[in-house]
């Protein structure tokens, strides 16, 4: 049987809402309805639907609900007031509950919720109609239209937050960008630590990294992150900060978007055959973290499968979500023990919550 995988890092709502898929669907049915759409690079290419989870046994994952705000001085894509990226954030939470109405995911909030899901993973013989199980978190803080909202989105079951996303942030500075967390991010920090939330280290610039280390006690997780060592840009960590990371107690997940795999690839020119990116440089960036720490204890899977690329941006072995199956063998002809695999297909997410919320 193949081993059951945690993926912490999947834009679920966003795909369902803003690319308008109906996730219920096969990927083939998917992919057929959008062959003649050419509105964004990635149509006809997605990886990521609920059956093809459950063909891949990946029966728990961390959603996301983003929605970023811009000023008039950002140039990137995003709402015009934190009032709507709110909004937002609550029309992807609604399309969450109706996939729980609907059976085909359940919302995990607690320890008691996490061990009968997996129970229910473990002892079922046929997984092909079991609910995905999800941790709700919030990519980018921006939809906090005031601190109120946390205590709000807490009460909805928002269990991880990253302050910030791409640019300049309300709270923090993300990738391609740079700033501390000013007194809006240290009192955001303050009120998250105040519900047990997680702090996910995703996405701060480097300023804001360590500046967040040092004023937040609470658990803190690298969602989806790669290794700087490896592909070197400031959207990767260095391992500076992955030793710090790895010092809290944090589990780090490596993402599958192919200009995080390897060095110099150039969005939308280079492609996985042309550059030969595989799921073999995706166990390169799991065994640097694994070799930083000594251990496999703190490496595990953040794919970031459809986070707005398809299979024109991923690894050249990957058709869908499932082939993340692909990965334990891999892990195994590089040396990895049974022990090693499990704690990075689950085993290390699963620990880390329920440490969490114990």
């Amino acid at each position: 049987m193949h081993p059951f995988i945690f993926d912490a890092h999947l834009d679920l709502s966003m795909n369902a809402l803003e690319w308008n898929r109906d996730l219920t669907k096969s990927i083939s049915a998917i992919r057929d309805r959008e062959k003649n759409l050419t509105d964004k690079p990635d149509r006809g290419r997605g990886t990521v639907s609920l059956p093809e989870m459950r063909k891949g046994r990946i029966g728990l994952c961390v959603a996301t609900q983003i929605a970023r705000y811009v000023g008039l001085d950002n140039p990137l894509p995003g709402w015009h007031s934190q009032e709507q990226a709110w909004a937002q954030t609550q029309g992807q939470l609604a399309w969450y509950q109706a996939m729980e109405a609907k059976g085909e995911m359940k919302q995990i909030t607690n320890a008691a919720e996490l061990s009968a899901h997996l129970k229910l993973w473990e002892t079922a013989t046929d997984t092909s109609s079991l609910p995905v199980g999800f941790i709700l978190s919030l990519e980018g803080a921006d939809s906090f239209c005031e601190l109120a909202c946390v205590e709000k989105a807490y009460a909805s079951g928002l269990r991880a937050v990253g302050p910030a996303h791409y640019g300049p942030g309300v709270y923090a500075f993300g990738t391609d960008s740079d700033g501390g967390l000013g007194t809006k991010g240290r009192a955001l920090l303050k009120e998250l630590e105040r519900f047990g939330i997680i702090l996910d280290a995703t996405h701060l610039c480097d300023t804001s990294f360590y500046e967040a280390m040092d004023h937040y006690t609470g658990p803190v997780w690298a969602s989806h992150h790669n290794s700087r060592a490896l592909v070197p840009h400031n959207r990767q960590f260095s391992d500076e900060q992955f030793s710090l990371l790895i010092q809290r107690g944090a589990v780090i997940g490596t993402a599958l978007d192919a200009w995080m795999l390897i060095p110099g690839w150039q969005r939308g020119k280079s492609t996985p055959e042309q550059t030969g990116v595989s799921l073999q440089h995706v166990a390169d960036h799991i065994d640097h973290i694994c070799q930083l720490a000594g251990n496999s204890q703190h490496a595990a899977i953040g794919s970031d499968l459809d986070g707005a690329f398809g299979t024109e941006q991923t690894p050249k072995d990957l058709n869908t979500i499932a082939d993340l199956q692909k990965l334990p063998e891999i892990l195994k002809e590089r040396g990895f023990t049974a022990e090693d695999i499990d704690n990075i297909t689950h085993k290390n997410w699963i620990r880390f919550l329920l440490e969490t919320w114990n």
